[in-house]
This record gives C-alpha cells, structure tokens and sequence, in this order.
C-alpha cells in the first residue's frame, strides 16, 4: 500500500497518541477513578481509533479506486473496501 507509507510518520503519530490515551484509561481504571471518566477516556480512544480508521479508508479509496490505472485495479480496490467496510461494521 504505496499511501500507507507515504503517510506512514503521520500515521505512527495517530497510533503513539491513541496508545498514549489507552494508557490513560487503563491508569484511571487502576487509581479507581469515577465511572464518567472511564467512559469519557474510553469514549476519546474510540473516536480516535475511527478518526484513523476514516484517514486510512480515505486514503484506500483515493489511491486504489479513484486513481487506480486499470478497470481491474479498480474493482479489487473496490472490493477490498468493500470487504474492509463489512469487517468494520461488525
């Protein structure tokens, strides 16, 4: 995937921040601290998980159907989406 590694620093950077907010949940979880700010931590990781997942679907779509060379590439492109998508939805 070319676009992954053009992005790949911007990427790991997401990545190191969304580990660094699981830290923080889990840190909150062990100093027992109130259910609302569990949920609010959690509720932070999970839109930075979609944020991310959003940027990298994005980017599939861009680079592998819309700018795809041939037919062919864009209907695996397309279909790798596709199966991308069911997977998320689950």
């Amino acid at each position: 995937m070319a676009h992954t590694v053009r992005q790949k620093e911007k990427l790991i950077a997401r990545i190191r921040r969304i580990k660094g907010q699981l830290e923080g949940v889990e840190r909150a979880l062990e100093a027992e601290a109130a259910c609302a700010e569990v949920l609010r931590q959690i509720a932070s990781v999970r839109g930075a998980v979609s944020g991310l997942t959003v940027e990298v679907m994005e980017d599939h779509l861009r680079e592998h159907v819309l700018a795809a060379g041939t037919d062919a590439e864009r209907r695996q492109g397309g279909e790798e989406m596709i199966e991308v998508i069911r997977t998320y939805m689950k």
